[in-house]
């Protein structure tokens, strides 16, 4: 492998110098001496690459994946100093001013390189987990006569395997979802997979470890995070349809589009869809927001009605409507002008031709009958 690293700190900032072929065998190293830096809370990183002489497709995507791994813990991460065939790959694939590659190497000349990194001790994908932890698990659950060593043995597994079960769980974090809580859920899953290891069946500890953390981020997110109920198949092809979003976006340093999504997650559009409207339901809306931009004078709370106080006179009036209908033309008439046209008893007896005492006995009648009938509805 023609790859070297060294590293250079300054302050809050490190610089990770690399010289030779940074490809697709190559690149892995790089990712996994990065992430060492994140582990360490390092979190503004600048990438020389003024001495490389070749950059691949691989290589661009992980450039890109652990740039946007920087910024989403409020870091920063700079792959500088690109020239010649470098500088014109970065270009042909549009990445060059997002990387920063026009940027001059901003590192003192007398700065020394006092850590080059042993390629050879570094540890990539798919053996991520710490050397000989399958071996001291087999101690541990093999040998319980000392209780006080057993202890600090599994305090010592545990510790070493806290950075890969923070890489497994940087690849289930949300933008909305507090980083400590999703690390903490993967801690957990550790504990189980530390306590829960059967020698017996002769598995090696770390695919075992993996599917344990990732059962327990999965179950996490199904289980605590949505407001409202929703089928469990749902709730995984959300996880499906997230996880695809963010290897698109990486891979095409865009936003994919819903045909591009149903296709890495080998769904349909209408799933694809039906996931996205799902994700409003995860998290309630607070009735303080305001209801429209600019409108910091009107709640959620202001949009939502009341009790009316006519609804419980719905039944009586809607009654009232077929007790009308039937009575006599002329009485209709009486009660229409007494209470709709606001007369008096002896106006309506002008306009009707009747004597008054006669209107006031017709209202009698109509109204107490009206009554009577209203009174026989069953409640």
């Amino acid at each position: 492998m023609n790859l070297t690293i060294a590293l250079s700190t300054r302050g809050d900032e490190d610089l990770v110098r690399i010289a030779g072929a940074v490809d697709f065998a190559s690149v892995p190293y790089l990712r996994q001496v990065v992430f060492r830096l994140y582990d360490a809370g390092r979190r503004h990183i600048t990438i020389d690459l003024s001495e490389v002489r070749l950059v691949d497709a691989a290589a661009v995507r992980i450039l890109l994946f652990l740039q946007k791994q920087a910024e989403q813990h409020a870091g920063s991460l700079r792959t500088v100093g690109a020239r010649g065939v470098v500088l014109t790959t970065l270009e042909l694939t549009g990445v060059a001013k997002q990387l920063h590659a026009y940027d001059d190497v901003d590192w003192p000349a007398t700065q020394p390189w006092s850590e080059p990194v042993d390629l050879d001790a570094v540890r990539i994908a798919g053996a991520q987990w710490p050397p000989g932890v399958t071996e001291q698990l087999i101690r541990l659950h093999t040998d319980p006569s000392d209780q006080r060593g057993h202890q600090r043995l599994r305090d010592a597994i545990v510790e070493s395997c806290l950075p890969t079960v923070r890489r497994i769980a940087r690849r289930f974090h949300r933008a909305n979802e507090p980083v400590a809580d999703v690390e903490q859920v993967g801690y957990l899953g550790l504990l189980k997979a530390v306590d829960g290891f059967d020698p017996a069946r002769a598995l090696e500890f770390g695919p075992y470890a993996t599917s344990t953390i990732v059962g327990e981020l999965k179950r996490y997110f199904r289980d605590q995070l949505w407001t409202v109920r929703v089928p469990r198949q749902l709730q995984e092809r959300w996880l499906t349809v997230c996880q695809s979003r963010d290897e698109l976006t990486q891979i095409n340093s865009r936003s994919p589009t819903i045909e591009d999504i149903a296709e890495h997650a080998r769904l349909t559009q209408d799933e694809v869809l039906e996931v996205i409207d799902l994700d409003h339901t995860r998290r309630p809306v607070s009735l303080d927001l305001p209801a429209a931009a600019g409108q910091d004078d009107r709640t959620m709370l202001d949009r939502l009605g009341g009790e009316d106080p006519e609804l419980a006179g719905v039944d009586y009036r809607e009654s009232l409507h077929v007790l009308l209908g039937d009575l006599p033309h002329r009485t209709q008439r009486v009660l229409t002008m007494r209470f709709y046209g606001g007369l008096t008893q002896q106006e309506i007896a002008d306009e009707i031709g009747v004597s008054q005492m006669q209107i006031s006995r017709i209202l009698s009648r109509a109204l107490a009958g009206m009554r009577r009938r209203l009174e026989e509805i069953p409640p």
